[in-house]
């Protein structure tokens, strides 16, 4: 059985059904707004707890503790925003457990490819909970379909972010760093 190790790359991505004009600035208002922290909970309350769940009452009870945005800046035609979050860990100190770029890059007239890139590292106390790497990574993966997903509904349907969007997922990457 292979044990968890360490930080992991994550991705995934999304198609919006909406401009990338549009989208951009909607991820910008995402940004300064409320609803990045909220879909950021949310994704972590969902996914990221039940691992904790899963890992028994010797881990550390971890919650999302703020999601820090960091400037819009446009390369290449495409634009991206670098986030990350930090976990409240045992004793009140934070903790880094993502570090990803949001990234929007034009498919179309009226089609934006929404994704995420970044490292996942898991919360404190489960790199010695004995959970299996995979196990980790199907939670891992889950909470960014989850954050993706309630952004995509945001950026599609900006006056009703609660809404379903019309989005296709793609399946999520993910790779141990050396």
């Amino acid at each position: 059985m292979s044990r968890m190790a360490g930080e992991m790359f994550i991705g995934d991505h999304v198609l919006l059904n909406v401009g990338f004009a549009a989208a951009r600035n909607r991820l910008g208002n995402l940004a300064g707004g409320g609803l990045l922290l909220g879909a950021s909970e949310h994704a972590y309350g969902e996914t990221i707890t039940g691992l904790t769940d899963t890992a028994g009452s010797a881990t550390a009870v971890s919650r999302l503790a703020g999601v820090r945005p960091g400037d819009i800046t446009e390369i290449h035609g495409r634009a991206q925003l670098p986030m990350h979050w930090e976990v409240t860990a045992g004793g009140g100190t934070l903790f880094p457990v993502l570090d990803a770029d949001l990234t929007l890059t034009p498919a179309g007239e009226a089609t934006t490819v929404f994704a995420l890139t970044g490292v996942f590292r898991p919360p404190p106390g489960l790199a010695d909970a004995g959970l299996d790497r995979e196990i980790v990574c199907w939670f891992a993966a889950a909470a960014v379909r989850v954050f993706l997903a309630r952004l995509a509904a945001a950026l599609v349907h900006p006056s009703g972010a609660t809404q379903e969007s019309p989005v296709r997922h793609s399946r999520p990457a993910w790779d141990s760093l050396p």
